[in-house]
């Protein structure tokens, strides 16, 4: 039975320029490849290493992209190593199959949304209406799914990001802070349910997940096995449980020892 890894993508295998953490002296640095162009200018990258590791776990395991990113967004990240037959968008809400969304999953996902929590027009408005213009740069809708907002960070007020997740907890919906963004998602749009449903279909019988944020939790709690890097939001706030190993490494560094941990997990089983 095929092993199936689960990971997130930005800040866990993937890297903005900003998020590298090169702590190191410039001539010990790693050798990085770009793995994202956006509006012709290079956006991502991964360690070569990293490249070399992720290839190999895509021919040892079946490897699924999970993602908080719309399908727009994913699309444009042109990962090294076999193509992903599934892919996993918008935090759950689009299992991609060969690059299309599946339309059933879809339905399902909608479905749950509209009965058990608050309607996006609702969140979207007050986020209009209540954050400052002086620390907001765009306010964006995904994938009519879920809003989120580009902030300028050192303005924030983070008094203001918790009370807006005690104002979204009160309608079915959760907060999350990733560098720049501030998201706001329905409580039952989540990476870990699109998980389940692709290890249904594969008939996987070993589930790993990785990832660095809260949107992540549902995800490495519901994997066989989890790790988180030692920088990001989960890290920030201390979280873990027994099945979620913690790793010391920061920046993009930990993108390369999280796919280690992978691949030893695939070759062990």
């Amino acid at each position: 039975m095929p092993a199936l890894v689960a990971s997130d993508l930005d800040r866990t295998l993937i890297y903005s320029s900003a998020a590298l953490a090169l702590t190191m002296p410039d001539a010990r640095a790693p050798r990085l490849l770009c793995v994202e162009v956006h509006e012709s200018k290079p956006l991502s990258y991964m360690t070569e290493t990293a490249a070399q590791l992720l290839t190999d776990l895509g021919d040892a395991a079946v490897f699924v992209p999970t993602t908080t990113r719309t399908r727009k967004q994913y699309l444009r990240i042109n990962l090294p190593g076999p193509a992903p037959t599934y892919a996993i968008c918008a935090n759950g809400g689009h299992i991609l199959v060969d690059g299309v969304s599946d339309t059933d999953w879809h339905a399902q996902v909608t479905a749950r949304l509209a009965d058990q929590c608050a309607p996006l027009a609702e969140v979207q408005e007050h986020l209009l209406r209540a954050a400052d213009p002086v620390w907001v740069r765009k306010h964006r809708v995904a994938d009519d799914l879920f809003a989120y907002l580009v902030v300028e960070r050192e303005l924030l007020d983070e008094d203001w990001v918790k009370e807006l997740a005690v104002w979204a907890e009160n309608r079915g919906w959760t907060v999350s802070l990733q560098g720049r963004k501030i998201y706001a998602v329905p409580k039952p749009l989540t990476k870990s349910a699109a998980m389940r449903e692709i290890a249904r279909r594969t008939g996987a019988d070993l589930t790993l997940a990785a990832g660095d944020s809260l949107l992540d939790t549902d995800l490495l709690l519901a994997a066989d096995q989890g790790w988180r890097p030692g920088h990001g939001e989960l890290a920030d706030t201390g979280f873990t449980a027994p099945s979620i190993r913690v790793l010391p490494e920061r920046g993009v560094l930990a993108g390369e020892r999280i796919l280690r941990e992978f691949l030893g997990a695939v070759r062990g089983a």
